[in-house]
C-alpha cells in the first residue's frame, strides 16, 4: 500500500511537472516577445472638420511641441463624453489664458458605434484640430490599445490619460502635476524639453475612498477586490495602492519606453503599464485625487475582475519564462 501511494505521488508529481512545462513551451511558441502595433492608413489620420480634410498625426518618437496632452479612450461615450470634455477644456483654456500653455486633447474612439465620433468632432471643431483632434479606431482594440495609440500619436512633454467618464474631478490635475514636479525635479510648464527628456510617472488614486465603498458593496464583490488587490501585489506592481484609477500622467520619454513594450490590451494594461515602469525603474508617484462613480460603465463587476484576474497571472508568466521582454532593457544596436 505504501509503494503504491509513492508510485501516485510520483507519477502525478512528474504529469504536474510536465503540464506545466509543457504550458511554458506553448505560451513562449504562442506569443509575440514585444508587441506588434498594427495600424490602418485611417488609424493614422485625423479630420479637420473646417477645412474637411484629413491630416497626419505626428509620432511619439518625434519631438514634443506642446506641454500637455490628454489622451481620452472612448467606446460608445456619446453621453458621458461631452461633460468630461466641458470640464477638461474650461480648465486647460484657464490655464493657457494666464500664460504660454499649450495643450491638445486626443479623443480615441475604440470602434464606437453610436455618435461618440460626431460628439467629439463637434468640439474639434469649436476649438480647432490644434487643441482637439479624433483619433478613429476601426475595431475595438479595448482600452489599453486605445490609451497606447493616443500617446503614440501625441505632441505634449507630458502626456495625461483621462477616462471618458469624467469621474476624476479634472482640476485635481495640478496635484498630479506638483507630485510629478517632485518627482523629476523639474516643472514641465517652465522646462517642457528637460521634463520630456525625464523618465517618470504620475499617477491618481481612490486608495482613500476605499474602506466608505466597501460598506456599499457585497460582501463578494469585496471578497473579488481584495483578491485583485492580493494579485497584483503578488504578482505584479509593488508599493502601489491603486493601479486602476484612470488618471494617469507620463513624461514623453517614460510613455515612449512604457507604452512600446505594452502587450495588454485590455482592463489589466494598467498593471501592465506599472509593472513595466518599475523594470525599468521609473519613479512612480501615487496622489489622492477626488473621485464619483459614474453610471454607464463598461466593466461586467464579476466577469471583468475574473479577466483581470487570468491576465495578471498571464502577466507575471510571461515575464517570468521570458515570453514577454521590455524593449527598452534590451542592449541597443551599435
Amino acid at each position: 500500500m505504501e509503494n503504491i501511494t509513492k508510485l501516485v505521488l510520483f507519477f502525478g508529481t512528474a504529469f504536474t511537472c510536465s503540464f506545466i512545462i509543457a504550458i511554458c513551451i506553448l505560451l513562449i511558441a504562442i506569443s509575440s516577445t514585444f508587441p506588434s502595433v498594427k495600424r490602418s492608413r485611417k488609424e493614422k489620420l485625423f479630420l479637420d472638420p473646417k477645412a474637411g480634410q484629413f491630416k497626419k498625426f505626428p509620432s511619439i518618437e518625434e519631438p514634443h511641441s506642446v506641454h500637455l496632452s490628454v489622451i481620452v479612450p472612448a467606446y460608445n461615450e456619446q453621453d458621458r463624453l461631452p461633460p468630461m470634455l466641458n470640464e477638461c477644456t474650461r480648465f486647460l483654456e484657464e490655464r493657457s489664458s494666464k500664460n504660454e500653455f499649450s495643450y491638445e486633447i486626443i479623443v480615441v474612439s475604440d470602434g464606437s458605434t453610436d455618435k461618440t465620433i460626431k460628439v467629439a468632432h463637434n468640439y474639434s471643431e469649436k476649438f480647432g484640430t490644434d487643441k482637439i483632434r479624433v483619433l478613429e479606431l476601426e475595431t475595438n482594440r479595448g482600452k489599453g490599445g486605445a490609451v497606447r495609440l493616443g500617446m503614440f500619436s501625441a505632441r505634449g512633454a507630458m502626456l495625461l490619460f483621462a477616462d471618458a467618464d469624467g469621474a476624476t474631478k479634472f482640476s485635481d490635475l495640478t496635484k498630479v502635476e506638483q507630485a510629478m514636479n517632485d518627482t523629476i525635479s523639474c516643472d514641465y510648464q517652465i522646462e517642457p524639453s528637460e521634463a520630456a527628456a525625464k523618465a517618470g510617472i504620475s499617477i491618481g488614486s481612490r486608495a482613500q475612498l476605499e474602506e466608505e465603498s466597501m460598506a456599499t458593496r457585497s460582501p463578494f464583490r469585496n471578497f473579488l477586490m481584495r483578491g485583485f488587490h492580493f494579485l497584483v501585489w503578488l504578482l505584479a506592481v509593488k508599493g502601489i495602492k491603486d493601479t486602476q484609477c484612470g488618471f494617469k500622467l507620463l513624461t514623453r520619454t517614460a510613455a515612449k519606453e512604457c507604452f512600446g513594450s505594452l502587450h495588454v490590451e485590455r482592463w489589466a494594461f494598467d498593471v501592465e503599464l506599472l509593472y513595466i515602469a518599475q523594470c525599468l525603474k521609473i519613479p512612480i508617484a501615487e496622489v489622492s485625487v477626488n473621485w464619483t462613480e459614474v453610471d454607464g460603465s463598461k466593466i461586467v463587476p464579476v466577469w471583468s475582475w475574473l479577466q483581470i484576474g487570468m491576465d495578471l497571472g498571464l502577466i507575471w508568466l510571461r515575464y517570468t519564462i521570458g515570453a514577454w521582454k521590455i524593449r527598452a532593457q534590451m542592449p541597443k544596436e551599435k
